[in-house]
């Protein structure tokens, strides 16, 4: 937000520099980010003085120049070449002296230099309006009121404006603050408290009165509840031009450009008052002013010449044959002011925020309008507003008030109520502040003191202070207005070491970063808001399990991921697309799932690898990274953690095309395997990636028990291998479940290690390369009870899914 020095100081006498003033605001929390120069000319026509033509004779080289004798007021003329057709002896003209600078149209600046023109010197130079950036001629050399005296400096003559601008980084809570007058407001607040008893110059409306009651326009609020407040008011008889110098300079000061009297008035008003105001064409309003909802599909054609389709939802401004503005939030072209316009019906109104921050989303509009009305301006400035704007539009566009003010506000926005607690407020400032004082600084922040007791204070808060709701902002209001700066330090040092487990999630997760960090990954952070289409790519996720956005910036962005698998394959493709394909990535992150009884977060940890393991070069060719690889980064985490005796389980979930999953008894801690070409598919991805996927809240649940012992088996495990040939169809959870069924006492664990589809296999099958553990805790295992366990599992295996022993 802009704020003009010279703007402030309508509302505030103060003498202060601008940076001392930038000091106080951002103090205050008004955070002034940069104080900018401005010129309402640019250059402030420095160097630039009225000179008097002593004499003009033609150039005796050049029939287009003259030579000039012009008197600058130092009693020494000087000699400059002018090529302008109206240069004549005994004008004032302005000049241009050796060392000024000027811009040209693109804004460039150049000096002003002694040198030779067709072999005459040259002095300076006669300056055209265009030249000095007074206006757009160049017909010709401006010429001056033969009053004015040789010398006199061009920057009294034009009323050259200096100003300083402030560029504050306002909060969006500060609703209060985003006119000249809230800031002027906050200031004041602070002279206040340093005993400088300074007023707030409040612009007086006491000259508003009715001129004719001959032209009233009705008007209808169908919902009070989107528009608690609605006034309005014609005015007839303007005359429709460019504003004078003074409004100009206002607005080009905060970066608006003038567009015509009228609109400038409004746009006064909303960075003067910060109550935002419109301005329709009397003429082209058919009957009443309606305030209402209308149709969803409804077209309207707004002031950018934009056809928007409108929802059910938009409160707009309507008149008897249809829309004529989108409420709080941008004008139609069919009611717009044009230079033709000889009524107005000014509008000044105070529109619900949500509902005005919902239709600015919907439409993607952004103005300084709705900027204010979705935030909460103040409810009761609304009249106030509309009068001095009237009053501003008879000042510069003539013209007659015509109506009495409609002033619809059936309900009242009350100020509310805060008890301030004493003890309280000391304890949340650090610092016992003397009762007078917080009672001033109330005071000068327009909280009204509606009780005193001991314990505390009952407060009202002012209806514009929206960001005011709670006791702690009270407090904060006192401490910003005090200064944080003022709050001693007490001497003592305290100091405390924090009792944390070795277990605590922070402390784990950054092992397990370290450890990937060491193995080449790289961490990744994905946006947590995705695509709710997503979930089609996995029957394992739930559409009625989306955590919808009820407000989304786009449909992209409309739902909270379900798998970080998405969100991380997206980052994959980003990098393979700028030519990185040689990837390992990693991620803590969580997952959200709308249940019956509400909603779950779990945290996960998540891998990616894809591309080569190591970068090629002439001594190591490239060697693709695969499920193996991901296996024994997989088992290294869980290793580093202190998880041991866990078992090998069919992967549940269907975004792998071959994957197993490592458990705790019935506890899964990782799913991981090679991802689905069907799925990579969607990411434009082409080569292979394998993913894990770590349930990170089990993984601290275990890790967090305390350490038990057992004894090392005193009798050997035994190990066997079988190559089986299998139709592609079948996946490894079958094998894994036929076995186990098998042999559930002796049998420790089983592992996929290869799988293998290509030549030299006949069509339609693959190659499982399965190990099985064998271990009795009891006695050593001989070879007879092996073999005999093994041809079992080989023989259900055969039965059961067709399953033989690769050749």
């Amino acid at each position: 937000m802009k704020i003009s020095y010279n703007w402030l100081k309508q509302f505030i006498k103060i003498d202060l520099k601008s940076e001392e003033t930038a000091a106080i605001l951002t103090d205050l929390g008004l955070e002034v980010e940069v104080v900018e120069k401005y010129q309402s000319v640019k250059g402030g026509l420095e160097g630039i003085v009225v000179g008097h033509v002593l004499t003009c004779e033609k150039h005796p080289d050049a029939d287009r120049l003259s030579i000039t004798t012009v008197d600058l007021g130092d009693g020494i003329p000087v000699q400059i070449v002018c090529g302008a057709s109206n240069v004549a002896k005994g004008l004032k003209v302005p000049v241009a002296t050796i060392g000024t600078k000027l811009f040209d149209k693109d804004g460039i600046e150049f000096e002003i230099k002694k040198g030779k023109i067709r072999g005459q010197e040259s002095h300076g130079m006669i300056c055209a309006e265009d030249e000095l950036g007074l206006g757009t001629s160049h017909d010709g050399i401006m010429i001056l009121d033969d009053k004015l005296k040789a010398g006199t400096p061009a920057a009294k003559v034009f009323n050259v404006e200096n100003d300083e601008i402030f560029e504050i980084g306002l909060t969006p809570n500060r609703a209060d603050a985003m006119s000249h007058y809230g800031v002027a407001r906050d200031l004041r607040a602070h002279m206040l408290q340093k005993n400088s008893n300074i007023e707030l110059i409040t612009p007086s409306v006491s000259t508003f009165r009715i001129d004719k009651r001959t032209f009233k326009i009705d008007v209808d609020v169908k919902d009070s509840k989107l528009a608690p407040r609605y006034c309005g008011v014609t005015i007839s008889g303007i005359s429709v031009k460019e504003s004078p110098a003074w409004l100009q300079n206002r607005l080009k000061a905060i970066g608006l450009t003038p567009k015509n009297n009228i609109v400038d008035v409004t746009n006064y008003i909303l960075h003067d008052l910060g109550q935002p105001l419109h301005a329709f064409d009397a003429s082209k309003i058919n009957g009443k002013i309606t305030v209402k909802t209308v149709a969803a599909g409804t077209k309207f054609t707004t002031l950018d010449d934009v056809e928007r389709t409108l929802s059910e939802e938009d409160l707009m401004i309507c008149d008897e044959k249809g829309p004529l503005c989108l409420a709080g939030v941008f004008g139609g072209k069919n009611s717009a002011v044009t230079d033709t316009t000889n009524s107005i019906f000014l509008e000044s109104a105070y529109f619900n925020p949500i509902s005005i921050r919902k239709s600015a989303k919907r439409h993607s509009l952004n103005t300084d309008a709705s900027f204010r009305f979705e935030r909460g301006i103040d409810p009761n400035i609304t009249e106030f507003a509309l009068k001095r704007a009237a009053l501003l539009i008879k000042e510069v566009a003539g013209g007659e008030i015509t109506s009495d003010i409609v002033d619809l506000y059936p309900k009242k926005i009350e100020d509310f109520p805060v008890f301030l607690h004493f003890d309280k407020t000391s304890k949340l400032i650090g610092q016992e502040l003397p009762k007078e004082t917080i009672k001033k600084i109330l005071a000068s922040l327009d909280i009204k003191v509606n009780s005193v007791s001991d314990a505390g204070l009952g407060l009202i808060i002012p209806s514009y202070r929206v960001d005011v709701q709670r006791e702690v902002d009270v407090v904060e209001e006192i401490l910003r207005v005090y200064g944080y700066n003022n709050i001693n330090f007490t001497k003592k040092l305290n100091a405390t070491v924090a009792n944390s487990a070795r277990t605590e999630d922070y402390k784990v997760q950054n092992i397990v970063a370290t450890q990937l960090n060491s193995l080449g990954f790289h961490e990744m952070m994905a946006n947590s808001l995705t695509t709710a289409d997503y979930v089609k790519l996995s029957e394992v996720l739930k559409e009625e399990q989306n955590v919808m956005i009820l407000n989304p910036l786009s449909t992209d962005l409309a739902a909270m991921r379900q798998s970080m698998l998405f969100s991380g394959l997206e980052a994959v493709s980003y990098n393979i697309n700028r030519r990185n394909g040689d990837l390992k990535l990693f991620e803590f992150g969580k997952t959200y799932h709308k249940l019956l009884s509400g909603y779950d977060e779990p945290k996960h940890l998540t891998l990616f690898v894809s591309g080569n393991r190591t970068a090629e070069s002439w001594t190591n060719t490239g060697k693709p990274s695969d499920f193996f690889l991901l296996k024994g980064y997989v088992n290294s985490i869980l290793s580093r953690l202190g998880l041991c005796k866990l078992q090998n389980k069919p992967a549940t979930s269907d975004v792998f095309a071959e994957g197993i999953a490592i458990a705790s008894g019935n506890d899964v801690l990782v799913e991981f395997g090679t991802v689905k070409k069907s799925i990579l598919k969607q990411f434009d991805i082409k080569q292979e990636v394998v993913f894990a996927d770590f349930n990170w809240n089990m993984i601290l649940k275990l890790i967090n028990n305390k350490i038990k012992f057992v004894d090392i088996p005193k009798y050997p495990e035994v190990r066997r291998d079988l190559a089986l040939l299998v139709d592609n169809t079948i996946a490894f959870d079958s094998i894994y479940n036929i076995a186990r069924q098998t042999e559930k006492s002796l049998l420790k664990d089983i592992n996929l290690f290869d799988v293998y589809e290509g030549k030299n296999l006949p069509e339609g099958k693959k190659s499982y390369a399965v190990s099985f553990t064998l271990q009795d805790n009891t006695k050593t295992l001989t070879d007879e009870q092996i073999d005999k366990i093994m041809h079992k599992i080989q023989k259900h295996l055969e039965t059961e899914v067709g399953a033989s022993l690769r050749q």
